[in-house]
């Protein structure tokens, strides 16, 4: 059963990637005992399964996700929400009001209008209709400071790190609250725009080098040395 890789390979669609049992993981597919990359990526095998992790990526939703999303139009009951994926996403006005919504009275943009950013969580989403979010939790709503910065959505668990590690220590380094979205946006809030600015060039890192081992520590000295004007 040959494999024409090395772990962790750049790979561009249509390599041929193995021949004989291997079975076709994410972003593969396979032509009679053949298996091929679909995307650009980094390729990987795990339990005789060819995986490639996508360089770049749309954020495809799931429920339960926390999201950061921009506001594209707004409707008599909904607003219509760009959160980063193939389908724009509805947030209800039952899910803002706590109060039964009059349609004849309340004015959606008074809330949120176009381009205003929010957190919100989706609530519902099975591919055959836009996902739907819901801001009625805490710590979820319109975004009114600090910066985002944005990185391919299948780098998020490598921002996030093993049991949150990686942004732990941002955190610790830079002083920031850090929001992460599932959907490859992140919102930083420091004391300082220069604490802002170390967490965004962390993230830029992360994004850059997310293929490599030993990140955390390389991300570590970086800021380090930053703080130190080195």
């Amino acid at each position: 059963m040959p494999a024409y890789f090395e772990k962790r390979q750049l790979v561009a669609p249509g390599d041929l990637l193995a021949e004989g049992k291997y079975r076709a993981g994410d972003n593969t597919y396979k032509d009679d005992d053949k298996i091929y990359a679909s995307r650009v990526g980094l390729v990987d095998l795990a339990d005789q399964t060819i995986h490639v992790v996508a360089l770049k990526a749309f954020y495809i939703p799931s429920v339960g996700d926390t999201v950061i999303g921009r506001i594209v139009e707004v409707g008599i009951s909904v607003w219509m929400i760009d959160i980063n994926a193939p389908y724009v996403a509805v947030l209800r006005a039952s899910d803002v009001f706590d109060r039964p919504f009059n349609p004849r009275k309340d004015e959606l943009p008074a809330i949120f209008d176009i381009n205003d950013l929010i957190i919100a969580k989706v609530v519902a989403y099975d591919r055959t209709h836009d996902p739907v979010l819901t801001v009625r939790e805490p710590g979820l709503g319109k975004i009114t400071r600090g910066q985002t910065v944005e990185i391919t959505p299948t780098k998020i668990p490598r921002a996030i790190g093993r049991k949150g590690s990686m942004v732990s220590m941002i955190k610790k380094e830079t002083g920031c609250q850090i929001t992460i979205g599932q959907n490859g946006l992140i919102l930083i809030s420091g004391k300082t725009p220069e604490d802002e600015r170390l967490a965004v060039m962390a993230f830029r890192k992360i994004e850059e080098e997310s293929h490599t081992s030993g990140l955390t520590d390389r991300v570590t000295e970086m800021l380090r040395k930053e703080k130190a004007g080195v």
